[in-house]
């Protein structure tokens, strides 16, 4: 592995996060370790086959043995459309090239839909662990309608060889109590059939945006959807990355506490990814956030960037997509192994 020049890659912001004290210690969290499913999920309820299935995923790619994953993911082509999401790159109109990509960059697992893992299935569900995203939100209904539907079940998860199996929540929508029974039942047959849990704790209502802030990725809100996350059982929660704070004061709903803002979290973006992992249970159930949108021309060193404030706060991985398949091929991979050496960089510690 050659190491990252940080300085170079991300400028006066190497030291702003390298060097970050959190204001809540690393040693109220449990920590990223290769030893997390026999430590922590093996006294839990769930079956030996989950765990079998949790553990192969750990062992897969770059990563393997290290306690962190990185994750391809591709449902755009549902949750955007296949022209706005691959327009940028056709090769990814082949559902071979998206489990081609996640293989050849030592992804721990490549996360996709019913369509793309089950056409590839018996060519490749041996060699990278599958994750079976089951709902969607698709965009082709007009007006546009935001709500996750099932386009997929626990049997066909099982039958194409899966070990994990994904949900979407929309927490704070009109929706979501429906959505909560639909995943959790979906989740416990999973766990059922040995098959590990991820859940998308997205928060979505349009009340959460006003005119001062989008408190849609507020730390405080984020985290309360993914202690509701953990709640359903989730073995590993998805979360955007927290670009605020305040969502529950600015709103002026449900009930929260001044200490999460005075002594559970700062603006410092460690800080506040750091509250996002406590309510995982103090990090018991590993938090991954996601990659975002593509941007661009600073995509390589906002996915270095984002890398390390995860691994800092405590959170096991990154699954990023866009930036890295609506890029040229070599420059995708470049960008997937990036993230992947501040994982396996010693120097990059957790605050």
């Amino acid at each position: 592995m050659a190491k990252l020049n940080y300085e170079e890659i991300l400028g006066s912001d190497a030291r702003f996060l390298l060097e970050h004290k959190a204001k809540v210690s690393s040693e109220r969290l449990y920590r990223p370790n290769p030893n997390w499913v026999s430590e922590v999920m093996a006294q839990s309820d769930r079956p030996v086959a989950v765990l079998r299935s949790l553990q192969q995923i750990l062992n897969t790619g770059r990563l393997a043995n290290t306690g962190h994953v990185t994750i391809f993911p591709v449902d755009q082509g549902i949750e955007h459309s296949a022209g706005s999401a691959f327009g940028p790159n056709p090769d990814f109109f082949d559902p071979e090239n998206i489990v081609k990509f996640a293989v050849e960059t030592g992804c721990n697992a490549v996360a996709s839909t019913l369509g793309v893992l089950g056409l590839t299935a018996r060519k490749y569900a041996h060699r990278i662990p599958y994750v079976l995203k089951l709902n969607h939100n698709e965009f082709l209904s007009y007006p546009n309608k935001y709500d996750q539907v099932m386009f997929a079940n626990i049997k066909q998860a099982a039958d194409m060889g899966a070990v994990a199996v994904g949900a979407t929540v929309y927490f704070g929508s009109d929706e979501s109590s429906r959505q909560i029974q639909e995943v959790s039942d979906a989740f416990a047959m999973a766990h059922e059939m040995g098959l590990a849990t991820i859940l998308w704790c997205y928060t979505r209502n349009n009340g959460f945006k006003t005119a001062q802030a989008d408190y849609h990725t507020s730390a405080d809100l984020t985290g309360q959807a993914n202690h509701l996350g953990v709640t359903m059982q989730a073995d590993i929660i998805k979360q955007k990355m927290p670009t605020n704070n305040g969502g529950y004061k600015a709103l002026k709903f449900g009930k929260t506490s001044e200490q999460v803002y005075t002594d559970l979290s700062t603006d410092h973006p460690i800080d506040l990814t750091r509250y996002q992992v406590l309510n995982c249970y103090a990090g018991k159930i590993p938090l991954i956030n996601s990659g975002g949108e593509s941007k661009g021309a600073s995509d390589f060193s906002d996915a270095v960037k984002t890398a390390i404030i995860n691994k800092r706060a405590g959170g096991m991985g990154l699954i990023a997509g866009r930036k890295a398949f609506q890029k040229p091929w070599k420059e995708g991979v470049a960008l997937m192994n990036a993230i992947q050496d501040v994982y396996l960089d010693p120097s990059v510690t957790i605050a």
